[in-house]
């Protein structure tokens, strides 16, 4: 058990100086990049909005879950077919945060290598979309309305909402799912045996098949996927293999697949995830066959071989008890609240929200809505419905998979608009 612990400690402290950096850097771009000049930018047809929607994707820090109705909101918002399936493409691979972590644990060549492929493979995407669309109505009646420009905020407010969200909101997004990607990765280096993927070494191409087969239902963050990729290539398994889990595992799951054949036609979806795969498998043997095997594994020499061996810096130590105390400030009220609204059958204690809203007497529903997994998830579905004519007031609640909605806006309004973001109306609960 202490080998397991001093253990997870490398990794956090390896990891922590990065991610909080890539913590910052993301909440600057969230705060001061306006998701309506990406919309402009990336509208209109041809290879350039395809560029444009790969070079904006792949330093935003959102998970698999939270690019979605991002993707969604910028096809609602003017942006193409093909820049879309672009943006979708890169942006769940690679991140400011993910890359800077990649470069702590894996080394200098994975971190080029990450955003290089990300590039490659959403303009590989992004083009054949382009080249496949014909005849298609441009754009459907259930967009989402415009919300009117908002007022230029000051600059501190702006620099306190990128600190707030690259520092909480953040950690809510992808703190759990770097929670357990640090703890598999643990296990595997602590309890797995020795080389035990040096078999695969000699069959590559069905070692990167089978990370494929596992990596598509399994979901995993760019950020969490990185400790798995390492504990792997500790125990004999090809830098090519390991690659193919941090490109896959990240951009393609079921969840996505089916959210983009809804958004953007079974055809880009079929493009989409047909262009994850081959471009992850055709890098990986890339990596395995023509790239220098010390560009990736010289990070592996570093690595301690026994729990009593780790030693990290001050800086590390003081990094990874901040991020530490971040995960729990974010990730513990989550968790007691799903508990709570698990054990909790009493139709009085659904909604705190609703019962505070009642009391007022305006007339308040409540909605059941699938698909959401994060703090991107739940913006996105309360801004959506925010903008509805009639809408007084909404409130989602994440454990429930609720949406509380005050006003005399149509259920019909609401159906319309949570399916147009990428989620499942299941009507009112």
């Amino acid at each position: 058990m202490t080998e397991l612990l001093n253990t997870l400690l490398y990794m956090l402290g390896e990891m922590a100086p990065y991610i909080l950096l890539g913590f910052f850097i993301a909440g600057l771009l969230h705060a001061f990049v306006p998701q309506r000049m990406m919309s402009r930018h990336l509208s209109g047809t041809g290879w350039r909005s395809v560029v444009k929607a790969a070079l904006f994707g792949i330093p935003l820090p959102l998970c698999s879950c939270g690019v979605l109705p991002t993707a969604v909101a910028l096809r609602r918002n003017g942006a193409s077919r093909a820049a879309s399936t672009s943006f979708l493409i890169a942006t769940p691979q690679t991140g400011v945060d993910s890359i800077a972590a990649t470069y702590s644990l894996l080394g200098p060549a994975f971190a080029v290598v990450r955003p290089v492929a990300a590039l490659a493979t959403s303009l590989a995407g992004g083009c054949l979309v382009e080249a496949q669309e014909q005849e298609e109505a441009p754009a459907d009646d259930c967009a989402l309305p415009h919300a009117e420009e908002s007022e230029k905020k000051p600059f501190m407010r702006r620099f306190v909402e990128a600190l707030r969200y690259g520092f909480y909101d953040m950690v809510q997004s992808i703190g759990g799912w770097l929670v357990v990607g640090l703890v598999i990765a643990a296990i595997i280096t602590v309890f797995v045996p020795e080389h035990l993927f040096l078999a695969a070494a000699e069959y590559p191409i069905l070692a990167m098949l089978a990370v494929v087969a596992i990596a598509i239902p399994m979901y995993v963050c760019a950020t969490g996927s990185i400790p798995i990729a390492l504990s792997l290539m500790l125990k004999g398994l090809t830098p090519g293999a390991a690659f193919v889990l941090l490109m896959a595992g990240p951009a393609a799951n079921f969840a996505s697949i089916t959210v983009v054949s809804r958004a953007l036609g079974k055809r880009s979806a079929a493009i989409y995830i047909t262009t994850i795969v081959l471009s992850a498998i055709a890098i990986g043997c890339v990596i395995d066959y023509l790239l220098p095997s010390a560009w990736f594994y010289g990070r592996l020499a570093a690595m301690p071989t026994e729990a009593a061996h780790c030693h990290l810096s001050w800086l590390e130590l003081v990094s990874a008890a901040a991020l530490t105390v971040m995960l729990a400030i974010a990730l513990v009220p989550q968790w007691i609240g799903a508990k709570r609204h698990h054990h909790c059958h009493c139709h009085d204690c659904e909604s705190e929200t609703n019962n505070i809203i009642d009391m007022t007497h305006k007339l308040t529903r409540s909605y059941k809505i699938q698909g959401m997994q994060c703090p991107h998830c739940k913006a996105s579905v309360e801004r959506g419905i925010a903008q509805l004519p009639g809408v007084e007031a909404v409130t989602v609640d994440l454990s429930s998979k609720t949406a509380s909605v005050t006003g005399s806006c149509p259920a019909s309004d609401i159906e319309r608009t949570v399916t147009a973001l990428g989620f499942d109306y299941l009507g009112e609960a």
